[in-house]
């Protein structure tokens, strides 16, 4: 297996080295944060495998004017590799691509296990036979079926200590009995210019036949994280060798740098929403089709990049700049502090209930009260979670975008006191770096979905950069017999 993959990566740096582009297959894509990345790296997308069908046409209209085979949902567990480029007309499987990137779900990992994984490299059908085979199977099928010069996973910190398991490292396991050198690091958003802080994990493997080092991207920008964050890495890196091995720390920036990439430097320049202060905001899903100009000329080089993005300019206006109808809780956000979570949410509520019911000349525990009580203020228990509700600093970045922005916003509450609302589809979109010239597919709901699982396109970018210097620096010499020697 090694000789096949290694004859087939020096072809593909030969032909790289001629001047050729490199060619990304985007596995688990999503909507394609990180194609976006690798695209303004200087990388070619020339195909992406996405399970969700509103997110693979959101995908294809971005890299592929909207084409209807590249807008095709797929299903990992039930394509080979061989099937896509055949139905892309892409060629041999073997030859049609030279990365390989994703994040697949790690949810299964717990029921195979790092036998499982070795497996793959002497039965690569091994999850047809195997119900229990996770995604990572498949991610690793398919890098061997394609042979790329290098690959690259994405995935969440859980990934680094899941049930006791260690999946990088183990991953990193299966990869070199394919021939490939491996490192992985845990990188902050916040740190690369991204107005958000969220902790990823990337690996990055490069073909030994490269003989090229494989680095991490050095911080853009400084942001001392908050103290979450800090033991959220703490259980992530329990079963990780520091010391040594396939680890590499990552920069955490110093103080000299730019500090971090703030909501308001983000949003500041997009118009001002109040139509639900209006009462002309009504329920229902919330369409694209109407476009917006802008608050005001770019006030921050964030913002221009936001409009400016090489491919994906925007057209002078934006079309998913709309919100959610939440008509209970709008003084609850305009009251709320900045940076205050549910339990300040939920004080604030019982504050302005208390003050209302005085008004009213309501008696404690009458049925009045009590109806009053249920529709002002909201019925979640204070301490079960403390962060479903977080109203974002104007002067700090975001926390964590998550796909549960598809259910609801509370968790990024908008800073303007006097907009009192979550945060809208577009404003969703500046937070995770995805430029205003990028549409998403479907309503309201699934935008926020596609945008909260997303890799950051400017952190995708970062690690997309190192890759590329990474095999532009590759020594490859002499023919398969004399490097496999």
């Amino acid at each position: 297996m090694q000789s096949s993959i290694q004859s087939k990566v020096e072809e593909k740096l030969r032909r790289y080295q001629s001047g050729l582009d490199l060619r990304v297959l985007d596995l688990f894509a999503g909507c394609g944060g990180i194609s976006l990345g690798f695209e303004a790296a200087g990388f070619t997308i020339s195909a992406a495998v996405e399970f969700d069908p509103i997110a693979a046409e959101s995908h294809a209209a971005a890299f592929h004017s909207g084409e209807s085979e590249h807008a095709k949902a797929r299903d990992i567990t039930k394509l080979d590799a061989s099937d896509l480029v055949e139905d892309l007309g892409l060629g041999s499987a073997d030859e049609a691509f030279d990365i390989v990137v994703g994040g697949p779900p790690c949810q299964a990992y717990a029921r195979v296990g790092r036998a499982k994984l070795r497996e793959v490299a002497e039965h690569p059908e091994a999850f047809r036979v195997d119900p229990r085979a996770s995604l990572f199977l498949r991610y690793l099928a398919w890098i061997e079926e394609t042979a790329p010069i290098a690959v690259m996973m994405e995935n969440v910190p859980d990934v680094l200590n899941h049930a006791g398991h260690n999946i990088a490292d183990e991953v990193c396991e299966a990869l070199e009995a394919m021939g490939y050198d491996c490192k992985y690091s845990l990188l902050n958003a916040a740190h690369y210019g991204v107005p958000q802080m969220r902790d990823r994990v990337f690996l990055i493997g490069v073909h030994r036949v490269a003989n090229s080092e494989i680095c991490f991207p050095a911080a853009s920008n400084y942001h001392d994280l908050p103290v979450g964050y800090a033991g959220t890495r703490a259980v992530a890196l329990k079963h990780v060798d520091q010391k040594g091995g396939r680890w590499v720390a990552p920069d955490l920036g110093s103080k000299d740098l730019p500090g971090p990439i703030t909501s308001a430097d983000a949003l500041s320049d997009l118009k001002p929403i109040t139509l639900h202060l209006e009462g002309k905001l009504k329920r229902g899903a919330r369409r694209f089709t109407e476009g917006q100009g802008y608050r005001s000329r770019p006030k921050t080089d964030y913002q221009r990049l936001m409009r400016c993005w090489e491919g994906h300019e925007s057209p002078g206006e934006v079309f998913d700049h709309v919100i959610r109808y939440l008509p209970r809780d709008t003084e609850i956000f305009r009251h709320m502090p900045e940076g205050g979570e549910y339990p300040a949410a939920h004080a604030v509520a019982v504050e302005l209930f208390e003050k209302e019911a005085v008004l009213r000349g309501l008696s404690r525990d009458s049925a009045d009260w009590v109806e009053l009580y249920k529709k002002m203020v909201p019925p979640y228990p204070v301490h079960t979670f403390p962060n479903r509700w977080g109203k974002l600093r104007k002067r700090g970045p975001a926390r964590t975008l998550m796909a549960h922005l598809g259910k609801d916003c509370y968790s990024h509450i908008h800073y303007d006191d006097d907009q009192a609302r979550t945060i809208s589809v577009r404003e969703a979109a500046r937070l995770q770096g995805f430029p205003d010239g990028f549409r998403f597919s479907g309503t309201m709901n699934p935008a926020f979905r596609q945008i909260g699982n997303a890799v950051p396109p400017l952190l995708a970018r970062a690690v997309a950069v190192e890759m590329k210097r990474s095999i532009d620096s590759s020594k490859l010499v002499g023919t398969t017999a004399t490097a496999a020697e």
